[in-house]
């Protein structure tokens, strides 16, 4: 069945995942959560530049947030570009064995890059899913399940003092997990006869878009989600000097920006003691805008290359912010590396970059998250 929806009902539901954590976060207020930063200053003439193999790396990211100042509304290109990010779809109770139909893999998995995550778990509590456009299925289950699959896998970093978490990693590209041979069909009933797992499924392809899902979404409930995209005009907004800005002082700074929360630290207020760093200036307007939904990294690689292009062509003093984040409850973060939450749950990369082709690179992941690099 086929439907087509507005985008701002999934998409509050993808920013309501974030509370979860953050009340996790509050709960002790006298512990704060460790996480990984990792910073990288270099520039995009530099050949060994990291940026696109990073953005790459990426597959699951809910949110790019883009920060430009003395600026009140966005160039036709860059407008182009916000509006042109890919459609998205929402199949409605996919049982995780369709993601094995011979037609899906041969169209879509064996054909391009497909992007897929269970929507609305929580990857402390529940049965998560993700399909990675390297062809690997990646199930994170907890213990009760896992046995009941009863297909290979192993404990998931993320355990607390006992094993009660378990991911089975699955290469859909390898020779045995080929339509009809031995693994594939061990696999096939170990999800149709045992588990019976099935979850609501964000999915998207790249480049062949929903005309290469088609094989599986014929079979399900989906409706289709074009990402959505807002927009806010600030004005006298207090600015950090970015080249020096610590970098935590630096991510805090456009974190709260984004969040619409003050940096001047009124004595009127009681919601925010926060403050820009110093030294800090005063720029007369600003532009923020939002793209929110299951976003490709082709799309924000594109995204990046006309921030460039406009960079060239602004005020020597400019300069853009970038700042992706990805679903807390995503199994991986970067690469194949295993995402958890546990008291924190970040995930996220900023990219600043400025007219002289100069950028600072700052990835972020909880505590007990591999390195990014």
């Amino acid at each position: 069945m086929r439907t087509t929806e507005e985008t701002e009902p999934l998409s509050l539901l993808i920013q309501r995942r974030r509370i979860r954590f953050r009340v996790k976060m509050c709960a002790d207020l006298s512990r704060t959560p460790r996480t990984l930063l990792v910073c990288e200053r270099s520039s995009f003439l530099d050949e060994k530049n990291r940026v696109s193999s990073q953005v790459e790396q990426r597959c699951f990211n809910y949110k790019v947030s883009v920060l430009l100042p003395e600026c009140s509304s966005a160039p036709s290109h860059l407008e182009s570009t916000l509006n042109s990010f890919n459609s998205f779809y929402l199949i409605k109770k996919l049982p995780i064995y369709g993601l094995l139909d011979k037609d899906f893999l041969q169209n879509a998995v064996f054909q391009g890059s497909v992007y897929g995550l269970s929507f609305r778990t929580r990857i402390d509590e529940d049965n998560c899913v993700a399909l990675m456009p390297n062809g690997r299925l990646l199930l994170s289950l907890d213990k009760d399940s896992f046995e009941t699959l009863g297909f290979e896998g192993r404990p998931s970093r993320f355990n607390h003092r006992t094993c009660s978490r378990y991911v089975v990693p699955v290469d859909l590209t390898d020779s045995s997990m080929a339509p009809g041979g031995r693994g594939y069909l061990r696999l096939l009933k170990a999800l149709r006869s045992h588990l019976k797992l099935q979850t609501d499924f964000l999915i998207s392809h790249h480049p062949g878009g929903g005309a290469s899902l088609q094989p599986l979404l014929s079979r399900y409930d989906w409706s289709e989600h074009r990402p959505e995209v807002s927009r806010r005009s600030l004005s006298h907004l207090v600015c950090p000097a970015l080249r020096s800005c610590d970098p935590h002082s630096l991510l805090e700074w456009i974190g709260a920006v984004d969040a619409g929360v003050s940096c001047e630290n009124l004595s009127s207020s009681f919601l925010s003691t926060l403050t820009c760093p110093e030294p800090k200036a005063t720029l007369s307007r600003a532009l923020s805008v939002s793209v929110c939904g299951l976003l490709l990294p082709q799309d924000v690689q594109h995204l990046v290359k006309q921030l460039r292009c406009y960079l060239q062509q602004a005020q020597t003093e400019s300069w853009a912010s970038v700042t992706v984040h990805g679903f807390t409850d995503s199994p991986v973060s970067w690469g194949d590396n295993e995402h958890g939450v546990l008291t924190g749950g970040e995930n996220f990369y900023n990219l600043l970059m400025f007219p002289d082709h100069t950028y600072r690179l700052h990835l972020a992941t909880g505590a007990h998250d591999a390195c990014p690099l």
